[in-house]
């Protein structure tokens, strides 16, 4: 028996229509905990990961930065030394937003879309769930294009939802996160919602697409640093 509480958090969207923009900012934060299982915990993760990465005048890219919670926690983890942090993001709204919680006026935010964008070198770039939103024809020059970035020796921490490798494994996958979200709060008709609104605009990769991905774009040591069921993170280092 699943026991359900009121979510409060729903985002509403209509057929192959997802978008973050319009009222979506206000309500991202929790509506996120409660979508992908160990959201806080995958953050302080990355920032304690970046302990290997981060040093005095890093620059530090985070490509999808939407209210800025990895920033500000890199900010305030690393606030002893002089950094350049920036947040790559296409949605405005979500940029006024992470400018109203940012910890510092330090963190910089470009209304860009990452396939427009040259990066600087840098020793960290980050993304959080974002790849999979990225055209699949355009994804392997996206990655290309972070590795470029980064200088020797820095990392590459990319956070995704991911297919399983057959039928059989997807399946499991799917009926054990619609389990999750009717654990906290959402009905059975925000779940098929949802579903319906991101087909076409999200398009996860398998574990295996992932790392071939990588791979495909030089990074030679690659390590998972996470995983729940259909949800994976990556260590990718140069």
């Amino acid at each position: 028996m699943i026991l359900k509480k009121k979510n409060k958090f729903s985002i509403k969207a209509k057929n192959s229509s997802w978008s973050f923009g319009n009222k979506v900012p206000i309500k991202f934060n929790e509506h996120i905990k409660k979508s992908v299982p160990f959201y806080d915990e995958s953050h302080k993760l990355i920032a304690n990961l970046s302990d290997f990465f981060v040093q005095e005048n890093s620059t530090i890219y985070d490509i999808g930065s939407s209210t800025g919670t990895f920033l500000n926690n890199i900010y305030k983890r690393h606030n002893n030394k002089k950094l350049k942090l920036i947040g790559i993001e296409k949605v405005p709204e979500m940029i006024k937003e992470a400018k109203k919680r940012s910890a510092h006026k330090s963190i910089k935010y470009l209304k860009k879309d990452i396939e427009k964008i040259d990066l600087k070198k840098s020793d960290m770039i980050v993304s959080c769930f974002t790849i999979q939103f990225i055209k699949q024809k355009t994804r392997q020059q996206i990655i290309n294009k972070i590795y470029k970035s980064l200088n020797w020796g820095g990392g590459f921490i990319m956070f995704e939802k991911i297919r399983g490798s057959d039928a059989r494994f997807q399946d499991i996958f799917t009926l054990i996160y619609n389990d999750f979200k009717l654990m906290n709060g959402f009905s059975e008709k925000e779940i098929l919602n949802k579903s319906r609104s991101l087909k076409g605009v999200r398009e996860p990769f398998s574990d295996f697409g992932n790392r071939s991905m990588l791979k495909r774009a030089g990074f030679k040591d690659i390590t998972t640093v996470f995983q729940w069921a259909c949800f994976k993170g990556y260590l990718s280092i140069k």
